[in-house]
């Protein structure tokens, strides 16, 4: 019988920052935001749109687009397991979201250093279709989240 693969050590930070971070985030909680997967630098969320999400315009309103870009964004930059906050965020609006779309949150890691990590986000919805793309920087604390 063979053993199943084991996460290695920063995998397995990174799935433990998650699951404190997100059981104590009521607002993602809300926006009903699933966490598809989790790495170093790394997190991919969905969530759906749902009527009370959206603009007068019968669109996604750009705060939740931006507030799920956000959460990936804090996902991954605390994925290391040292507390990170945002220094600064901006987001490119390039399409509308719609009722019923299932939308997915990309954050990848472009640059860690010391104090510092830059992060771009995708927001694109089930056809591919990028809605909107967040850039954000985090300043790096010296306090390690307790795992």
């Amino acid at each position: 019988m063979s053993e199943l693969p084991r996460p290695d050590a920063a995998t397995a930070t990174a799935e433990t920052v998650k699951n404190l971070l997100l059981a104590h985030d009521a607002f993602s909680r809300w926006l009903g935001v699933e966490v598809a997967e989790v790495g170093p630098g790394y997190a991919r969320l969905t969530l759906a749109v749902r009527p009370e999400m959206l603009n007068g315009f019968g669109a996604l309103h750009g705060g939740v687009t931006f507030a799920a870009a956000d959460t990936a964004f804090g996902l991954a930059c605390n994925t290391h397991g040292r507390q990170a906050v945002g220094l600064s965020a901006t987001i490119d609006y390039l399409e509308a979201g719609r009722p019923g779309d299932r939308l997915t949150v990309e954050a990848r890691e472009e640059s860690l250093k010391h104090k510092i990590g830059v992060y771009q986000v995708r927001v694109s919805n089930q056809h591919g279709a990028v809605l909107a793309l967040f850039k954000g920087t985090a300043y790096r604390t010296s306090q390690e989240i307790p795992l």
